[in-house]
């Protein structure tokens, strides 16, 4: 067994974090000694660990499942030789290079490298005479194995992700690489050309011509290739060509959201009876957005110990709560008022049925409006009502900073002191505030 006793969440800067020593059956293969991950919550908002607890736990078994694929070699021995052979390099100051990279070069270079050993008595040190002579070769990757290499690289930011976050992390990439497979097939990543390249990019100017898709899509999936092949380029020092600078499509324009009318908001959309058909959740989140502007995600995910209903000023916090924020600044405290406030009464422990699923919150709320006329164009959505939200902060003249504060945006100075206070946000979102329709 890997774990030896159930991972307990330890104090690291103020916040929760799951710290483990990697097991000695496993030092050779991850050589980190200590890892550390954040839950993402803070301890001021969990003093007794409970929310914490939980997120480390399920860390804990990502990490262990981790350390078994290692072992059970779906990294690669020759990978993982490879890697120390790299790092060993970096520590005597040395870029690592191959055999046959040596041999192509200078021979003044290989002589220094040799007296390197002779000066350490380190001759008959496998590893050291690996590291300086470049007895190992470079990793061999396709792109089939590309997604999963990526995320190991960045399984830091990955692991803090909730499960449909890292979902909706993969997918697109897993999508974009599986395209480009089918346009060049599973080469070697250092046997891509710039001509897969430019073949890649010749499919997504003809799907955008015959399926109508956006050149946003395109450059989207254009780009999380190009960094995935320079992430791991980085990492393990391949040399690999940018085959991939300079293709994104030209043309695109961003299109945001249009804003609801105020006026539209209050007398169709919170019209009493007006969202009868729609599920008590997503009716209610919709006009818990509505009067503070959370994105969906922050809404669906709210859970008891961040409602506080009890506070001399009912407000809800966005925290991680098990997931990756958006943002930094996304982190906040939002008094609840009007809509909000009545709503928030009947669900002091969130919102199950949408949690971690926000997207199903997004087709079904847009899904119910389309179906009863209740969108006025096709450019406006639930997402919409965020939108509303900050017109509405402009109309009434509220501080910019206060603005930025509420919308989870960041302030254009540098922050010092506390900022605003909850009193402070909700004086101007009492100017805003819708009225409850008379049937929640």
């Amino acid at each position: 067994m890997i774990k030896q006793a159930k991972a307990k969440p330890h104090k690291v800067d103020g916040a929760w974090y799951l710290v483990r020593r990697v097991p000695k059956e496993f030092a050779e293969l991850d050589r980190r000694g200590l890892v550390r991950i954040s839950t993402g919550i803070a301890i001021v908002d969990d003093p007794r660990a409970i929310r914490a607890g939980k997120i480390i736990e399920q860390l804990d078994n990502e990490l262990s499942a981790y350390w078994r694929g290692i072992r059970d070699g779906r990294s690669g021995e020759a990978r993982l030789r490879f890697e120390a052979a790299q790092a060993r390099a970096r520590a005597l100051s040395l870029p690592y290079m191959t055999n046959q990279e040596l041999a192509d070069g200078p021979t003044d270079d290989i002589i220094k490298r040799i007296r390197l050993l002779l000066d350490r008595n380190a001759v008959e040190d496998e590893l050291e005479v690996a590291a300086v002579l470049g007895g190992e070769e470079r990793p061999t990757l396709r792109l089939s194995g590309l997604v999963d290499e990526f995320k190991a690289l960045e399984q830091q930011s990955v692991l803090s992700m909730s499960p449909n976050q890292q979902k909706r992390w993969k997918n697109p990439r897993a999508r974009a690489v599986n395209d480009l497979i089918a346009i060049a097939g599973d080469l070697e990543i250092r046997a891509l050309t710039r001509a897969n390249a430019m073949a890649y990019r010749e499919m997504w100017q003809k799907r955008i011509k015959t399926e109508g898709l956006d050149i946003g899509s395109a450059n989207k999936a254009i780009g999380v290739i190009s960094k995935m092949l320079a992430t791991v380029d980085r990492a393990h020092q391949l040399g690999l060509p940018p085959v991939f600078k300079q293709l994104r499509l030209s043309g695109g324009v961003y299109q945001q959201r249009d804003a609801f009318d105020i006026s539209y908001v209050q007398d169709v959309l919170l019209k009493d009876r007006a969202l009868e058909g729609l599920n008590i959740e997503a009716r209610h989140l919709l006009m818990l957005i509505a009067d503070t502007g959370l994105r969906l995600s922050e809404a669906a995910n709210l859970q008891a110990p961040t409602i506080l209903l009890d506070h001399a000023i009912p407000h809800v916090q966005v925290r991680a709560n098990g997931r990756l924020l958006k943002t930094p600044h996304s982190m906040r405290d939002i008094p609840l008022v009007g809509c909000a406030l009545a709503v928030m009464k009947l669900h002091p422990n969130g919102f199950p049925r949408y949690r971690d699923n926000n997207g199903s919150l997004s087709a079904t709320v847009n899904k119910f409006l389309e179906r009863h006329g209740l969108l006025p164009s096709d450019n406006h959505s639930l997402y919409s009502l965020r939108h509303t939200f900050e017109d509405r902060l402009t109309a009434v003249e509220t501080p910019e900073k206060i603005v930025a504060e509420l919308m989870g945006h960041k302030w254009i100075r540098p922050k010092y002191g506390a900022g605003p206070t909850l009193e402070h946000k909700r004086e101007w979102l009492l100017k805003i505030a819708f009225k409850p329709p008379a049937h929640l």
